[in-house]
Formats: structure tokens, C-alpha cells, sequence
């Protein structure tokens, strides 16, 4: 037996400390040497001085705004098309990311040049702002006394916020609380359900001390579908109702989009939410549940919406005042407040073409028809909305476009049909045409009058079928295995076809034991407002633990359902 050597042991011993010691995070490490001495001297300067609290504050306030910035190692020299000579650019922001070559700047320079923003900031006499760092949802703001809030969210998993935190922490002896920090993250065990649910708690404070019938502007930016879809539910959970949705464009970007992020968005979206006066949730109350109760609503939505936005001497179409939004908002509006859906899709179509002037695709209040009319003569025309086919839904939309724009054959909209399909989903069961078309469409076999929809376009366009009768014929030979879209009075037989096809399916899903890799959309998404119409929750999270967590993520109905089928059965 070997005997051993205490000395060496001991230095093993003190070698493995040192390794471990070395592992943890140094802030000091994020200095050059000499900038670190002349910040702590003056650090405990302010520490011991015998100044006011206020005083102190705003010296440690000029201090740590520095702290992690211009003089840290992370400082870069930066040289790009804005700046070919090259230029000090600071630290790459929202990363602690070191360069390769850092910058070294003279902290009583930089700290004076600092000096003078804060000091002009503290003598002014225009101070209405307060500035708070607590988490949104605990914000002590009376009910019903904001005007507008504009509220930049915390972007998912793209920024490590409190991590972030690090440097200017280590110098206030503090560290963030970061268990209603709203972001996605690994070492946190949150996922982006955890987000929604964090973000979900921000808007209902918002909702709550936002003043009926105003409104909330959301800017937000990620890659992300997940996120992007948490951030809608979360709103739309914490009772607003969304009016629009479009792309800011700030013109200039930050560093990640311009330089070095390729997958990063080049545009942020903005929200426009309102919540709705007391007159709406007074009268829902009392009428919930009823045909009253939606057709109140609707009138109440519309006249939130703008009535004619103008792009490129061009009229944009606002997509909120399409039919299938304007009914996506009535059944978030109930499902939110508990309330039953009294009316299925084909009855809210129909009832939406006898109540609702319609232009353009879009529908209007009475009132608002003669403006929009107005500003529509001073234009060259509609721009289309851009519909990518992605899944079942976004087909059936196409193909809605496409037919009510020009009343086709199968022959003629394959080949376009074609053309539009790189993008379908991986999950998503794939589907023929002629099965969309037939689900969804008529076609006209020549029997009877001619359609009215492929009356008006073969007359308007083929001077030969002009003041032909429609059962000219003809015009029944041109018009022969042309699909139209039917007349939302009439289409009722055919929602129930289809609804019942797609609830069949759903049954397949439920009573399946594996995991649903390939699925129809449309059926679960069906199948779950059944269930919940119902009250059946429990079927809704079972079949939700079949499907991939990426789909339930970046869906916003079944993401809805799902939500709402949880919080029913008392989960968080």
C-alpha cells in the first residue's frame, strides 16, 4: 500500500477549487483591468460620501448605465455599409457576446459625457413620466383610469432578460426575481404555455386599469409561430378584442436584422386591441347566449374597425372586416366569457350578408357604407389579400378567392391549386382538390337555371352571353362544371355535410391509443369546439396529448380551446 503525500493531496485538493471557482460566473472578467480600478474607486466613493439618497441614486444611475455598455470588453469596433471607416458601435445588445477585437474607452470620459444627459434630465421641469421596474401584472394603477397603453412584450426565448442582468446586479448587490419573468426558457422549466399564461396575467392587468372602449397597441417581433400565437391568445384571454393586425415598418433595423441574425424578422407586427365599453359587457350579459347577443357584438366590433385604409392609390382590404374574422372574433368573444355559440357558421354567413352592407369582400356598418363608397372612387382599384396555402383552411380560402373572383372548372383551378402547395405542414393531412371542392363548393352540372355568381361573371366578360336568360342554352353549355361558392343562405346542408365528416374523423382520433403524427386540422379543430360546446374538457386534453406540442403551440383555435378546456377543469 502506497502511502500518500499530504502536501500532494492538499494541492490536488486547492487545484480542484480553483477549477470550480473558475467555472462560476466573474463579472470582474467583463473589464479590462484598469477600467475595473478606477469604476470601483468610484464606486466606493458614492458609497461612503455624505450626500442625499437622491444624490447617491443618481450617481449609481450614471454609473450603471455604463456598467454594461461602453466599457465592458464587450465594447466592439464595428465596420459595415453605414459605417466603412469603421466606428465604436458599443456592445452587441440583447447577448452577452465578447468580439474578437474589443475597444477600450476612458470611463471618466465616457462617465462625463453620461453625466450631462442625466444631470439636463433631473433639472427639467417637464417630469410627467414614472418609470417602474415590477412585473406588470402586480402594478398598483387604479381600474378604469389609463387612456392607451402601447406595451413592447418580453420576445419568447429571443432575450435572456434577467440573465442579462448579470453585470448591473453584481454592482447593486441585487438579483432579479425572475419567477414572473414572461419569456421561454430552459433553465427557468418554462415553456411556452408558461409564457402565455405569464403574459396572459400582464393584459389582464392591462385590461383591468384601461378605461372602457379604449384601446391597446401591441408591437411585437419574433420568428416564431408559438410565440406569435401566445401573444394573440394571451390578449384575447385577458378579454380585449383584437381589431387589427399589420407590419411596422421602422425603415432602419436593429444590428441583428441588418447584420447578423438571417433568420431574423425584418419587420415588427403591431396589435391594435380594444376593451370593450361597459354598454357591450352590460348588454352581453342579458342577451348572452343568443342570436342577439352575436348580432350585438358584430355591430359593436365594426364600428372599432377602420373603415378605409388607402395604400398605393389602392384600397387595402381590412382582413378584420372579412367574413371568416368577423366570425373567428364572435366565437373568441364567447368562448372567453363562457358563453355557448348559438349559431353555426353558415347561420352567422347568412345572417352577415342580411344585416351588413358588404364592398370589396368586406362588411360595414349602414353608416359607414357612404364614406368608404366615398374614398373608393378617388382609388384604382381592391389589393387582394395574399392567401397562403399552408393547410386545409388556408386552402379552402383560397380557393374562395379564387372561385369568387372567376367561377372555374376542376381542369382549370388544378394546375394553380398545384402551384400553391410547397408550404403545407408536415402534420397536416394532405388533401385533394376535389375533395376540398365538394366539400365546400357546388358545382353546377347543367341542370336548371344557370347560378346567379356564374350568370353575372360569363355575361360580364363574354359580350356574346350578354342578356342571355339563364337558362339560355348557351350559357349553360359555358357554364357547365364550373364550381361556385354557394350563396350563404344555401349553404347550410353543406356545413353539416362536411361538419359531420369532420366529427367522424375526430372520433377516429379519440379512440386511437398512439400518437396522431399526420392528422386533418379541420377535425381536431372541430372535434375540440364540440367537446367544449359540450363540456366534455377532458376529451379536449387527450386528444391535445396526441398531437405534436409544436401544432397545439402555433394554432391559435386549438390553442384557444385547449387553453380554456384546462382553466374549466382547474388546471393553471
Amino acid at each position: 500500500m502506497v502511502a500518500t503525500n499530504p502536501m500532494r493531496l492538499a494541492m490536488a485538493i486547492l487545484s480542484l477549487i480553483l477549477r470550480l471557482i473558475q467555472s462560476l460566473p466573474k463579472y470582474h472578467r467583463f473589464y479590462f483591468p484598469r477600467t475595473l480600478n478606477v469604476l470601483a474607486f468610484i464606486w466606493n466613493e458614492i458609497e461612503l460620501a455624505s450626500v442625499s439618497d437622491r444624490l447617491r441614486n443618481a450617481l449609481r444611475f450614471i454609473v450603471t448605465s455604463m456598467v454594461d455598455r461602453n466599457l465592458t470588453i464587450r465594447n466592439r469596433f464595428v465596420v459595415n455599409s453605414h459605417n466603412p471607416r469603421g466606428r465604436i458601435n458599443g456592445p452587441l445588445a440583447n447577448t452577452l457576446y465578447v468580439p474578437g477585437l474589443s475597444v477600450e474607452q476612458n470611463p471618466l470620459e465616457a462617465l462625463a459625457y453620461k453625466s450631462k444627459d442625466v444631470i439636463s434630465a433631473l433639472r427639467s421641469k417637464k417630469r410627467s413620466a414614472i418609470v417602474s421596474n415590477q412585473d406588470l401584472s402586480s402594478v398598483n394603477i387604479p381600474p378604469n383610469s389609463i387612456d392607451y397603453i402601447f406595451i413592447d412584450p418580453p420576445f419568447g426565448h429571443n432575450i435572456m432578460y434577467s440573465e442579462l442582468n448579470g453585470l448591473t446586479e453584481a454592482w447593486l448587490r441585487v438579483k432579479s426575481n425572475s419567477i414572473k419573468e414572461a419569456l421561454v426558457s430552459e433553465a427557468q422549466e418554462k415553456d411556452v404555455f408558461d409564457y402565455t399564461a405569464l403574459m396572459k396575467s400582464c393584459f389582464r392587468k392591462c385590461y383591468e386599469i384601461l378605461k372602457p372602449g379604449r384601446w391597446m397597441t401591441v408591437e411585437f417581433h419574433n420568428s416564431q409561430n408559438s410565440i406569435w400565437t401566445a401573444i394573440q391568445e394571451a390578449i384575447s384571454q385577458a378579454g380585449f378584442v383584437v381589431a387589427d393586425v399589420r407590419t411596422l415598418d421602422k425603415k432602419k433595423g436593429t444590428i441583428n436584422q441588418e447584420y447578423y441574425t438571417s433568420g431574423s424578422v425584418k419587420q415588427d407586427l403591431v396589435i391594435s386591441a380594444y376593451k370593450p365599453n361597459d354598454g357591450l359587457e352590460d348588454r352581453f350579459k342579458l342577451i348572452a347566449g343568443t342570436e342577439d347577443g352575436v348580432w350585438d357584438f358584430i355591430r359593436t366590433h365594426l364600428n372599432q374597425l377602420p373603415v378605409f385604409v388607402e395604400k398605393n392609390e389602392k384600397v387595402e382590404i381590412v382582413a378584420e372586416r372579412q367574413s371568416f374574422l368577423l366570425f373567428d372574433r364572435m366565437v373568441a368573444f364567447h368562448v372567453q366569457r363562457g358563453v355557448t355559440i348559438p349559431i353555426s357558421a353558415s347561420e352567422f354567413y347568412s345572417g352577415l350578408e342580411q344585416r351588413f352592407p358588404v364592398r370589396d369582400s368586406m362588411y360595414f356598418l349602414a353608416e359607414q357604407v357612404a364614406e368608404y363608397d366615398k374614398k373608393r372612387l378617388t382609388t384604382s382599384g381592391a389589393l387582394q389579400l395574399e392567401f397562403f396555402v399552408s393547410d386545409e383552411a388556408s386552402a379552402i380560402q383560397w380557393l374562395k378567392q379564387q372561385i369568387n373572383r372567376k367561377p372555374q372548372s376542376f381542369q382549370e383551378l388544378h394546375p394553380q391549386f398545384l402551384k400553391e402547395l410547397g408550404g403545407w405542414h408536415k402534420n397536416e393531412m394532405s388533401l385533394e382538390l376535389s375533395t376540398l371542392l365538394e366539400q365546400n363548393f357546388l358545382r353546377y352540372d347543367g341542370s336548371g337555371a344557370v347560378p346567379e355568381q356564374i350568370h353575372a361573371y360569363l355575361s360580364s366578360n363574354w359580350r356574346e352571353l350578354r342578356n342571355l336568360s339563364k337558362d339560355a342554352p348557351g350559357l349553360i353549355a359555358k357554364a357547365k362544371d364550373k364550381w361556385y361558392v354557394p350563396d350563404p343562405s344555401k349553404a347550410g346542408d353543406l356545413e353539416k355535410l362536411r361538419e359531420k365528416a369532420l366529427l367522424k374523423e375526430f372520433e377516429e382520433y379519440k379512440s386511437t391509443k398512439s400518437k396522431l403524427k399526420v392528422f386533418r386540422l379541420e377535425a381536431v379543430r372541430a372535434g375540440f369546439k364540440k367537446a367544449w360546446q359540450d363540456r366534455d374538457y377532458e376529451t379536449i386534453t387527450k386528444v391535445a396529448d396526441k398531437i405534436a406540442k409544436k401544432v397545439l403551440e402555433e394554432d391559435p383555435k386549438l390553442l384557444m380551446w385547449y387553453d380554456q378546456a384546462v382553466t374549466r377543469m382547474g388546471g393553471e
